[in-house]
C-alpha cells in the first residue's frame, strides 16, 4: 500500500482530486461528492491535531480492526463510518474540495516528522502506518467516485 508521505503517492492523490468533478457518479454509498470531501478531512484534521472529534479510545477497533487500516489490502465497499464522520448534511463540492486540498498540502509541508501523536481512538500508529492509513482513506474515497 502506498503511503502519503511518499511524494509520488502524494501527487497522485492530489491528481485523482483534482479530476473529481460535483457531477462524478458514485459507485457505491450514501455520500455525495460534496460530503465526501468533507468527510475525508476528519482523519486529516486529527493527524494534524486540529480536532480529535470526541473519540475515545476503543479495544473493540484496536483489536479487530486497526491492522486493516494500513494493510495493503484496499478496504470493501460499504465499511461503516465511524458516527463521528458520518456526512448527513448536504456540503458544498467547491468549498469542500479547497478545504480538502489545503489540508492535504499542510499534511504534505510535514513530511519529514517523526514524532506523531496517537490517534484518539485507535492509539499508537508509526508514521509509516499513519501514512498508509491517509493513503488508503483518500484512495477508496476516490474509488467510489470513479477517480
Amino acid at each position: 500500500m502506498q503511503s502519503l508521505f511518499n511524494p509520488d503517492a502524494y501527487n497522485e492523490i492530489r491528481t485523482r482530486l483534482d479530476s473529481l468533478s460535483e457531477t462524478a457518479e458514485k459507485r457505491w454509498g450514501k455520500m455525495s461528492t460534496g460530503q465526501m470531501l468533507h468527510h475525508c478531512q476528519g482523519p486529516l484534521n486529527i493527524i494534524l491535531e486540529k480536532d480529535d472529534y470526541g473519540l475515545k479510545p476503543n479495544w473493540l477497533a484496536k483489536v479487530f480492526f486497526k491492522k486493516a487500516l494500513y494493510s495493503d489490502k484496499p478496504w470493501s465497499k460499504g465499511l461503516p463510518t465511524a458516527k463521528a464522520f458520518k456526512e448527513k448534511e448536504p456540503k458544498d463540492f467547491e468549498t469542500e474540495k479547497k478545504h480538502l486540498i489545503k489540508l492535504l498540502n499542510e499534511f504534505e509541508t510535514q513530511r519529514e516528522r517523526q514524532d506523531w501523536k496517537p490517534h484518539p481512538g485507535f492509539g499508537k500508529f508509526t508514521k509509516e502506518q499513519y501514512g498508509k492509513l491517509h493513503y488508503k482513506h483518500l484512495d477508496h474515497h476516490l474509488r467510489q467516485f470513479g477517480v
